[in-house]
């Protein structure tokens, strides 16, 4: 084939005005072959880019199989060039295909480069550092090139910033607006003028710069491939690629010397190495550079070029759309403001010298008489305005990841739709559905799919009622295909790797926590496993606070399958056990105890205390639980916060009589006490029922002859404990308080006399009443 018969369009990826132009363009040549920047050896999933039922933004997937962390993604927006080509092309039944270079051999290299980066800093970690009077033994050349790299950096990283700043723009994407999004020259034209702009922008910088070596490995294969399809087709052809490329694509170059730079490329993967398909995006991730780093500012914004491209004026409807996001917000938006915003538009284009409005003069325009200059309440809507919600949708017939496929069926099947944007969902456990939502959600958040988040969940646990908050993130996709090698299933992949995790956790709390996980998310086989676990684990535990930490979890357990209809009869069974083992140690660990240590072992006391209280009812297991908190409170080698604990719980469980604990509290308040010692068991009888004080007067007069005997000093060095403490009341309480103390109300009784001579009176007004309420004229005779 000739060469003019092979036709370059350089294009700028998400931009929909490469795609109007685009479309024009493919109109008027109607070429035979469209060749398409992206991995030539994804080629067979490239029909399906244009399939009925694919709804963008998508993105092409693939991963190493072994390795699915090296992963990369390729997103296609309903405005990108490549995704309309492809329609075109499909429309036109004429062949299309990538040219870029295989996804084998990209993720080879990035597998390399990783392997390269852990050398280097294994390397430089175990590296001496040289006298730092000796030279780095750089040549002057290398410190000049050394200064010239941000330059080229930069316009490596983003060649149209180089032309915006020529211009004397100071926004890159409003430059390109203005010269290919909203202008309105002649099509061929405008890509034979980027052409140019490109191949000036390339000349200067050197062609063996380190920088550029991958562009040329990349350029050549896509050379190659189009010199293949060329000889195969008789027609036209169109090569759409990014723009920086097209100087090279058409440049004069040997099929040997191309052969030869490609060779330098790593070894590309086996085909049962890696995969890809295409999953679902969203419109928010396409703001950020991913894949090629073609990633846009406002996604939105350019949603909305392109499905206004027909329209002379689409100023007014996108003011229109903002209008109406801020009303929501509650802000009052007149019609006047929208005018007004529209007319600010066309005078700040005049000021600036602009062809007509852009993004940033439209921006401005709405902070100004739409937001009536509060930049704070176009932050509100500034996500939901330019990123938007949108998440796309792939055919039923794509061949996805087993895992995918299975999220796919489970959210169709449960009417779980993923969306950006975040929003609550109330689940009734008692019905199969919310059941089962609940059951997708947990297993995911096993396999660290965060796709949910359990609101409440303290509160929740146990009843029959979860709060949740959705927000999908196409991320996940890639986290569920690194658990692919735990099972082709949601399930199945969560209970292999909780089991994974069981084998090797020693803690018992932690292995409680871990089974009320695989409860709540239906994993019966962890579950069993974990319960075996449990088992075997409980019978080598001597420590008393594993043994506390692990039996209100396990109570969790067996008061969570009322609401799961699990049946749990055998962790009944291990409760006791471990309440009896941590009965039997819980006064010898107590003893000797530091602060710090004693403030843990409170926590866990109180934990366990509520559990087993709740769980065991009036059985010979409390029995003992209540000899071991008698034994700490009587014991004189115990912590003194323990000690206060433990007596409070006596008392408020009517174990401790009024006489013993005012002897009692004579003795740990007494001044020959010293006040610390008095502070710690003051501490721990109070922390989180000092409200006890508005109702016991022994307590109230025990407390206040204990402060009002304290040094001034002592007193200043406990007030933090003092403030912690009473910090519990809320207002009302506080103001009881302080009448208990300064009114001597302490005893204030409610008396109530009944004046028995009222009674008839009151029976003759309720018959009156009554006679109200059927409506008769006749009520008050």
């Amino acid at each position: 084939m000739a060469h003019s018969d092979i036709h370059y369009f350089g294009i700028r990826h998400h931009g929909p005005g490469s795609s109007k132009r685009l479309l024009a363009a493919l109109e008027q040549l109607q070429p035979q072959y469209i060749l398409i920047e992206g991995p030539a050896d994804c080629s067979d999933l490239l029909p399906l880019l244009a399939h009925q039922q694919m709804k963008p933004p998508v993105a092409l997937l693939s991963y190493a199989v072994e390795h699915a962390q090296s992963s990369i993604f390729y997103p296609f927006a309903e405005y990108s060039p490549e995704y309309q080509a492809s329609v075109w092309a499909k429309q036109q039944q004429i062949p299309s295909a990538f040219i870029d270079l295989p996804i084998a051999v990209r993720l080879a290299q990035m597998q390399a480069e990783q392997l390269h980066s852990e050398d280097e800093e294994h390397t430089n970690a175990e590296q001496l550092t040289p006298n730092n009077n000796q030279s780095d033994g750089k040549s002057d050349d290398q410190s000049n090139n050394q200064e010239n790299t941000p330059q080229l950096t930069a316009l490596l990283r983003d060649p149209i910033g180089v032309l915006a700043n020529i211009a004397g723009y100071q926004d890159a994407e409003a430059w390109w607006n203005d010269l290919i999004e909203q202008n309105r020259d002649d099509s061929l034209a405008i890509f034979e003028q980027v052409e140019h702009a490109m191949t000036a922008l390339r000349q200067p910088v050197a062609q063996d710069s380190p920088e550029l070596a991958h562009d040329h490995q990349r350029e050549a294969f896509m050379r190659l491939e189009i010199a293949k399809i060329a000889k195969l087709c008789d027609g036209p052809i169109a090569v759409i690629c990014g723009a920086w490329h097209v100087p090279a694509l058409k440049a004069k170059h040997s099929a040997k010397d191309d052969r030869a730079l490609i060779k330098a490329l790593p070894k590309k993967l086996a085909a049962s190495k890696h995969k890809s398909t295409w999953i679902p995006w969203t419109s928010a991730r396409l703001a950020t550079q991913t894949g090629y780093g073609a990633g846009v500012a406002a996604p939105m914004w350019y949603q909305h070029l392109w499905q206004h491209r027909q329209q002379d004026d689409h100023i007014a409807p996108w003011l229109v759309f903002i209008a109406q996001n801020l009303r929501e917000q509650g802000a009052v938006i007149s019609t006047a403001s929208v005018i007004e915003a529209q007319r600010l538009c066309l005078s700040l284009a005049a000021v600036r010298d602009r062809p007509q409005p852009s993004f940033e003069e439209i921006t401005d325009a709405v902070i100004s008489c739409m937001c009536f200059g509060e930049h704070a309440l176009w932050e509100q809507i500034h996500n939901t305005v330019l990123l938007g919600q949108q998440v796309g949708q792939i055919p039923d017939d794509t061949d996805l990841v087993p895992l995918l496929e299975d999220l796919q069926k489970r959210q169709k099947k449960y009417k779980l739709k993923p969306e950006a944007l975040a929003r609550e969902h109330s689940l009734d456990l008692r019905s199969d559905i919310g059941q089962n939502k609940s059951i997708l959600l947990h297993q995911l958040q096993l396999l660290n799919v965060p796709w949910g988040e359990l609101l409440d969940s303290g509160s929740s646990r146990g009843t029959f009622r979860e709060k949740w908050r959705l927000t999908w993130q196409p991320e996940f996709a890639i986290k569920l295909v690194e658990h692919i090698v735990y099972g082709s299933t949601i399930e199945q992949a969560a209970n292999n790797k909780v089991m994974a995790s069981l084998a090797k956790e020693q803690n018992l709390a932690v292995l409680a926590d871990s089974v009320l996980n695989c409860l709540t998310a239906n994993l019966s086989q962890a579950t069993e496993f974990g319960l075996t676990q449990l088992t075997l684990r409980a019978g080598q535990v001597s420590d008393c606070n594993d043994l506390l930490t692990s039996i209100a979890p396990l109570i969790d357990i067996s008061r969570y399958g009322s609401a799961r209809t699990l049946s749990l009869s055998q962790i009944d069974a291990l409760i006791e056990r471990l309440a009896i083992q941590a009965a039997l140690a819980l006064p010898y660990a107590c003893r000797n105890l530091n602060d710090e240590e004693a403030q843990h072992v409170q926590q866990n006391i109180n934990s366990a205390h509520r559990a087993l209280v709740l769980h065991l009812g009036d059985t010979d297991i409390l029995a003992k639980w209540w000899q071991a908190i008698e034994a700490i409170a009587h014991s004189d080698q115990s912590s003194y916060l323990l000690i206060g604990l433990c007596a409070r719980l006596l008392y408020q469980n009517e174990r401790l009589s009024r006489e013993q604990l005012s002897t009692m509290l004579d003795k740990m308040l007494s001044p020959a006490l010293p006040p610390a010692q008095a502070a710690r068991f003051f501490d721990g009888f109070f922390t989180d029922s000092v409200d006890q004080l508005l109702y016991d007067s022994l307590l109230l007069n025990a407390i206040n002859n204990w402060l009002l005997q304290l040094e001034e000093t002592t007193f200043v060095e406990f007030l933090p404990l003092f403030r912690r403490v009473f910090s519990n009341l809320d207002a009302m309480e506080r103001k009881r308080l302080f009448d208990t103390l300064f009114n001597n109300k302490a005893h204030a009784e409610i008396v109530q006399n009944i004046d028995t001579n009222q009674h008839t009176y009151w029976q003759q007004h309720m018959e009156k009443l009554a006679k109200l309420a059927q409506r008769n004229k006749d009520w008050l005779a």
